[in-house]
């Protein structure tokens, strides 16, 4: 299942393991079961409706979390086959990267970090770790969904020294500066490349990004004009595919050679050498250029639009109410987070309650978060 990895790739063998001991199945590698687990889980089905950059009721074509996680996963894979590493570890840590995003965005997860500054504050990364080892009631043999240890590892992404002192041996590489695997690096950049480019997408479909515009940046530039002389009569939204296509493969090819001759002029034997080096996994410079260029174009012209600015003020506004409410009054929530909610508040004080009350909403789509508001509201 695993044969021809590079000798430095994560493997099923030398993995670190779960925190409970199972049994282990011939069928499926241990990063295999981890992806399963992971696409049958509660959180991940939740995906579909929680937002990426527009609220999930404004329109059926814009990307929601669930259809960004598919979209990392492919990138990932197809970064890891072309570099011998593993892919099944790959899609994995793509598919559970998003699963502690708030609803609304980096708009919600903004507010309900404020909402819990007071108390260790919200980190959307955390929050999917702590989704996966404890949130997630799908087997009775142990809480949350029992992952590798390099899933885990992949999952948290960023992570501040302070939290990380509270994970063990998963959170020592922020600790002594260390790097994660091959594959959760990989992760981590196709995670910015579907982002980056289908946020261009959506800007264009929605009309929020001056076509034009877009096509004065550098990567855009000269692809649009390639496609103009290939193909001169192309629809508004046939050119849109086409450039986003071409835009996505650029950066993926890019990772691809970059990556490989970092690898190969480092010259890593296993993953221990891999933790000890930099980041292998990087743009050119050329490619980091035009990255930068790209976010902070999608900045100003997309997430700092008058309309996607009064959908993020209408989510902060929902988030902070709903915490306020919840922290009030536990028995606003369902039975069995109030009772978790006084349980911990009777053990910790007001940091245990309010960390319940943070895993509540964090949980929420955007629809249901929108529903509980208007209803606590009134």
């Amino acid at each position: 299942m695993e044969d021809n990895l590079k000798p430095y790739a994560a493997s099923s063998i030398g993995s670190k393991g779960r925190v409970y001991d199972e049994n282990k199945p011939s069928e499926r590698s241990e990063f295999q079961r981890d992806r399963d687990r992971i696409i049958h889980s509660s959180a991940f089905r939740r995906l579909v409706y929680k937002t990426q950059v527009f609220v999930n009721h404004e329109g059926d074509m814009y990307r929601t979390r669930l259809t960004h996680s598919l979209e990392v996963a492919q990138i990932g894979r197809t970064i890891a086959r072309a570099l011998g590493l593993n892919e099944d570890l790959v899609e994995a840590i793509c598919l559970a990267h998003d699963l502690g995003h708030t609803p609304f965005g980096h708009a919600g997860q903004d507010a309900l970090n404020e909402c819990m500054k007071k108390f260790d504050g919200f980190e959307h990364n955390l929050q999917s770790l702590r989704l996966v080892d404890y949130l997630e009631k799908k087997y009775v043999e142990f809480p949350g969904l029992n992952l590798t240890f390099e899933t885990r590892e992949g999952i948290l992404k960023h992570c501040s020294i302070k939290n990380a002192k509270s994970l063990g041996e998963i959170g020592q590489r922020f600790i002594k500066n260390k790097r994660p695997s091959l594959e959760a690096q990989i992760a981590n950049i196709a995670d910015e490349i579907a982002y980056n480019n289908h946020d261009i997408d959506d800007g264009l479909r929605s009309k929020l990004i001056d076509i034009n515009e877009f096509c004065n940046l550098s990567l855009a530039n000269s692809e649009s004009k390639k496609i103009k002389k290939m193909y001169p009569n192309l629809s508004s939204k046939q050119f849109i595919n086409e450039i986003v296509r071409r835009m996505i493969n650029s950066f993926v090819n890019d990772i691809i050679n970059n990556s490989s001759i970092i690898i190969n002029e480092k010259n890593p034997k296993n993953i221990n050498d891999i933790r000890n080096f930099t980041q292998l996994i990087k743009y050119s410079n050329k490619y980091s250029n035009i990255n930068s260029e790209t976010k902070e174009f999608l900045h100003i012209n997309l997430y700092q639009h008058s309309k996607v600015r009064k959908m993020t003020d209408k989510a902060e506004i929902i988030i902070k109410f709903l915490f306020k409410k919840y922290s009030d009054s536990y028995k606003l929530m369902p039975k069995d987070s109030c009772l978790l909610a006084e349980k911990k508040t009777s053990e910790l004080g007001k940091v245990g309650g309010s960390r319940i009350v943070c895993d509540y909403i964090a949980g929420m789509t955007d629809r249901y978060a929108l529903e509980q508001y208007e209803k606590l509201k009134n």
